[in-house]
């Protein structure tokens, strides 16, 4: 399935998919920035590379987990309004406006100006407390299917994705994201090896890195997706998005 991205920064991706202008995870405050969470300081380094005011409208919003400022901050919630909103069941309820609750596998089909997109929820685990989904969006007439894995870590249950859908491309969501007070230090988010291993169990043939910049709380950058994707022979799958510069991918 053909598309095109434009990385805005950490999990936040403009899509144009058929006419259909989706974005992800998003986070627009300015940066540095902190962020309380209970005992947990969150630091960003780095903001958004396209301003708020400057996107395209937006036809839908897909929102991995409402819950965490690098995937939805104060500035990036004024886009919820007016559209929209896939998230998780619990995200749903917290939302409210047009969320809609997905879980694990539950599909949403957004029609807009003619154009049909079937979109369905992916398990996840991210960290040892609240909810999580990925997303796969497939489109009439394509073969193959987009694959969003969200802030999830990679566990057997994503294996089932490959039996259900053909994936052409997966954006994955790395960084081996850790916070000690948030499951005494492990990862909350995919390392560069369990990326690579997971775009071997999807089969895809493209795999593109996000969400492993702009904060402290990230413990690879890309120099570790490089090494671990050739050591795993995966290195030609790997195609990498300029923050803020559009790109056909699929």
């Amino acid at each position: 399935m053909k598309f095109t991205a434009t990385h805005i920064g950490t999990a936040t991706v403009l899509l144009e998919i058929g006419g259909l202008r989706l974005l992800t995870d998003p986070a627009f405050d300015p940066a540095p920035a902190e962020y309380r969470m209970g005992p947990v300081v969150l630091q960003s380094t780095a903001g958004p590379a396209v301003a708020i005011e400057d996107l395209p409208e937006i036809d839908a919003v897909l929102l991995s987990h409402d819950d965490h400022p690098d995937n939805l901050d104060a500035t990036g919630r004024t886009l919820l309004p007016g559209r929209p909103v896939l998230t998780t069941e619990s995200g749903a309820g917290r939302l409210g406006g047009q969320a809609v609750g997905l879980a694990p596998w539950a599909t949403y089909e957004l029609t807009v100006r003619g154009t049909t997109l079937r979109i369905t929820a992916t398990p996840g685990v991210h960290g040892p407390v609240g909810d999580v989904i990925g997303f796969v969006i497939e489109m009439e007439g394509e073969d193959e299917a987009l694959y969003i894995s969200g802030d999830t870590v990679y566990t057997a249950e994503l294996d089932e994705i490959a039996r259900r859908f053909t994936i052409g491309t997966a954006l994955l969501h790395l960084g081996a994201a850790r916070i000690d007070a948030f499951g005494g230090g492990r990862l909350i988010t995919m390392d560069a090896v369990q990326g690579a291993a997971l775009t071997r169990s999807l089969g895809a043939h493209t795999a593109v890195p996000l969400h492993y910049t702009s904060w402290e709380h990230f413990t690879e950058d890309r120099d570790q997706v490089t090494a671990a994707f050739e050591a795993a022979g995966l290195a030609a799958h790997l195609q990498w998005l300029t923050p803020g510069s559009r790109r056909t991918l699929g």
